[in-house]
């Protein structure tokens, strides 16, 4: 009897600790050769499937494949690209069933946010509509923090830790110049409608009056003035001012602050980028102070060198997970995280449908956010801060951290390459 492949892939903006998720896919479903022969993982996401462009994971060493528990980026190329409905294009899901029938491939994982979520639960919804059998698993993924029903979402936790660390390592620069100098440091932070990661800036504070001063979130509308006053009085009381600020920060009409023209990405979302230049060009013109502004950007979510723990565990175990699911049995579900206790943390793995999943965002909840608008409760530290607990360095070379590449070998394709 022919063992049934699997099908992994990752999908969407890349995390510290995606890899990490792959390594518990790749490892677990080696523990059960009895039901699964190879994973083939498609290169750059679902393109790879669409393409036939199947990397071949039997190839690679045991050495390799446990090196991605602490590589950061998608080792196997990521996308955005989002599957249509299957009424508006019955073609790509013909030739995704085409790919899967070539291959043998039986078992899907797929690792990503809210968009990667609803491209496996189409995918589910073709194995059962044409009768093939597919055991379709999400795999959660995604620096937002904004997957619903997980109590967080792996990726999360290691750019939390960063964006505290890098607020308190930065007011402390700012601090010691602001009597000459500059007055105010304005930090842009990833996060399109959800708060979470601007809101990871406050773990950065020891005792109340720390910085950041300031935290401006998606969920909460951009006031100008009342903004102008509050970094005013910041720096009468302290001397400098911190501000942490969301990309997805927008004006009460709705409009993003930084939207940067009509530009949108391939997921149809609105280009983002700029917020931290507008709020530092206003500090400027309406108060006088000199200031310095940084987007972490990519930095941010590439961070693996001061990863949390905590996440990359959570990371790793969402990938076992995912097999465990699909070997007894399960299709159409993403594992997730549940939270059983605050002080100490503890957690344990759930399971959700994918169709209360995906497309879902989860937002900064009101309890979470401080009465002004400008900072969050006691109630969100509780929920953060152990997800940036422990530290889990790479090995380093050379001063540098030493993170593997993969071989990357193709399996031979079957089908033509057009379709």
């Amino acid at each position: 009897m022919v063992k049934a492949n699997a099908f992994y892939a990752q999908s969407g903006g890349v995390t510290a600790v995606i890899n990490a998720t792959a390594c518990g896919v790749l490892q677990t479903a080696a523990e059960h050769k009895d039901v699964i022969g190879k994973v083939l993982v498609g290169a750059n996401g679902i393109v790879g499937a669409l393409n036939e462009e199947l990397i071949d994971a039997s190839k690679e060493s045991k050495r390799a494949i446990a090196g991605l528990r602490t590589t950061p980026g998608g080792a196997f190329g990521s996308c955005r690209y989002k599957l249509k409905p299957y009424a508006e294009d019955p073609r790509e899901y013909q030739r995704l069933l085409d790919v899967f029938k070539a291959h043998n491939i039986r078992y899907f994982f797929y690792n990503g946010g809210g968009d990667s979520q609803d491209t496996a639960n189409k995918v589910s919804q073709l194995g059962a509509r044409v009768g093939y059998p597919l055991q379709c698993i999400g795999v959660p993924k995604t620096v937002d923090n904004d997957l619903p029903i997980t109590d967080c979402c792996p990726g999360f936790g290691s750019v939390a830790k960063y964006v505290a660390v890098s607020t308190k390592e930065a007011a402390l620069d700012i601090e010691s110049m602001c009597a000459t100098s500059t007055k105010v440091f304005v930090l842009e932070v990833m996060g399109r409608h959800a708060g979470w990661i601007a809101a990871a800036g406050a773990l950065a504070r020891e005792q109340a009056g720390d910085p950041p001063h300031i935290i401006l979130l998606p969920e909460v509308p951009f006031k100008q003035q009342q903004f102008l006053r509050r970094v005013k009085a910041t720096v009468a009381e302290k001397g400098f001012c911190v501000v942490v600020v969301s990309e997805g920060v927008r004006f009460a009409n709705g409009k993003f602050v930084g939207e940067s023209g009509a530009a949108k990405d391939a997921f149809g979302h609105a280009q983002l980028g700029g917020v931290a230049p507008v709020i530092a060009n206003l500090v400027t013109s309406k108060l006088g102070y000199k200031n310095h502004w940084a987007v972490a950007d990519y930095l941010q979510r590439s961070a693996r060198h001061i990863a949390s723990a905590t996440d990359v565990e959570q990371a790793y175990a969402l990938g076992r997970a995912a097999v465990k699911l699909a070997v007894a049995g399960k299709t159409a579900v993403m594992p997730t995280i549940v939270r059983t206790n605050d002080a100490p943390y503890r957690w344990k793995i759930g399971e959700a449908k994918l169709s209360r999943v995906a497309n879902i965002e989860r937002f900064m909840p009101k309890s979470y956010i401080s009465k002004d608008g400008f900072d969050i409760t006691p109630k969100a530290l509780r929920y953060l801060r152990p997800l940036i607990a422990g530290e889990d360095y790479p090995r380093y070379k050379n001063g540098v951290p030493e993170y593997v590449r993969l071989k990357q070998q193709r399996v031979a394709k079957k089908l033509p390459a057009k379709w």
